[in-house]
């Protein structure tokens, strides 16, 4: 049995809140009906020796599969209300079978399709909210939940590729500072006790061992104070980012970058022709799609210029325009959607060149992994190559003394 928190209206309008106890969310509904109560809204409370295993949050692939399902039963002809409830009860996802249940309460209570979707921002975000709004409207609900799949799994594909170009360096970087903190904190002393009992302390010690010593003494003594001091320069490096200031800055520095800028623009590119694509597409107005498409870029420098162009499509002017103005657009996109704005086919266009940029996320992200992992190793050889002779210098010394 579980315990359901609802709001209801009696038959004479009367509103009424509650808590009710019921083996699922169906038996709850049926009990407040037979109570002549309306549910408008029912939610389930967690008890606090509950444990919930499994279904902490919604990923984007089980929205693309709830997407792709409904567009087969709406296609098919089922009510909305019907499909809610299939889809709610075969979803592996309790987070997304919690959150499919409360909208079709929503819509049974009289809210569109479009506001029970406004309540759960985080499992369903602007863009799909827009695009399930022009489906509604203009009556084509299955072919944009089509889109929209087909747009989030476009999405997901990005986004990974993006991620594997980061795993691997993240991956050396980290393994190379476990092992140089390893050999510095426990294993130097060791060498150190070693030298001392062999010269006795009378014999001095080549430089570069000197040198390591004395970064191992120093790592000893303040190995708590570097990392409460990492931790504390990663958190505010995190809560400047947060700040506009900052997150311009720092948006403005990664585009700069030699490789990783490139990467960082040619990913912004593609999905902000893609978006924008899909919304015009779907019947979003340009305006509202400019808004949806700035917010979702994922960088300021970016998302100011997309505003900018807003502003000026506000005036009667051109996208392509104040796109090619801001600088961070390259000239090829712009001249195809100048292409696309005097053709009217704009959002093919955009489509176009999501499908160009995207193949060109694919050479940066292995031209990045193809220079880093030199690089890394280079990196991660010369220190503990470096470690390794300061070390055996003395040993070397002390053995040509003896010969």
């Amino acid at each position: 049995m579980a315990t359901f928190a609802y709001v209801g209206k009696t038959r004479q309008g009367v509103v009424k809140k509650g808590q009710i106890t019921a083996g699922s969310a169906d038996q709850a509904k049926e009990q407040l009906s037979r109570q002549q109560i309306v549910v408008t809204s029912l939610r389930g409370k967690k008890n606090w020796w509950d444990i919930e295993i499994g279904g902490g949050g919604v990923s984007d692939k089980d929205v693309v599969v709830f997407t792709r399902q409904f567009a087969t039963m709406i296609n098919a002809g089922l009510p909305l209300i019907q499909c809610l409830d299939i889809l709610g009860a075969q979803s592996d996802n309790k987070t997304l079978a919690k959150t499919v249940g409360e909208v079709r309460l929503a819509v049974e209570g009289g809210s569109t399709f479009t506001d029970a979707l406004k309540k759960h921002p985080k499992v369903f975000d602007e863009l799909y909210v827009n695009m399930v709004h022009a489906g509604e409207i203009g009556g084509l609900l299955d072919t944009i939940l089509g889109r929209l799949a087909k747009h989030i799994e476009k999405s997901m594909k990005l986004k990974s590729q993006v991620k594997s170009a980061m795993v691997y360096p993240a991956s050396i970087l980290g393994v190379a500072v476990v092992v140089i903190t390893v050999l510095m904190v426990w294993v130097i002393p060791i060498f150190a006790q070693m030298f001392k009992e062999m010269s006795g302390g009378k014999v001095g010690l080549p430089a570069l061992t000197q040198f390591v010593m004395d970064t191992s003494n120093f790592m000893q003594s303040y190995i708590i104070h570097m990392v409460v001091a990492g931790i504390a320069l990663g958190y505010g490096l995190k809560r400047y980012y947060k700040t506009p200031k900052g997150r311009l800055l720092m948006d403005r520095f990664f585009l700069k970058l030699p490789v990783v800028g490139t990467l960082i623009r040619k990913t912004s590119v593609a999905k902000f022709t893609r978006t924008l694509g899909t919304l015009i597409s779907s019947g979003v107005p340009i305006m509202e799609g400019l808004i949806i498409t700035a917010k979702a870029s994922g960088n300021r420098v970016v998302e100011n210029a997309i505003l900018g162009a807003r502003q000026s499509i506000s005036e009667g002017k051109t996208l392509a325009d104040p796109l090619a103005k801001s600088g961070v657009f390259p000239a090829m996109v712009t001249q195809m959607v100048s292409v696309g704005e005097s053709t009217g086919a704009l959002d093919n266009m955009l489509g176009k060149i999501a499908d160009f940029y995207d193949d060109e996320v694919d050479t940066a992200v292995a031209a990045l992994t193809s220079l880093l992992e030199p690089i890394m190793m280079v990196f991660l050889g010369t220190v503990i190559g470096f470690i390794v002779i300061a070390m055996y210098l003395p040993i070397f010394e002390m053995a040509s003394v003896v010969g």
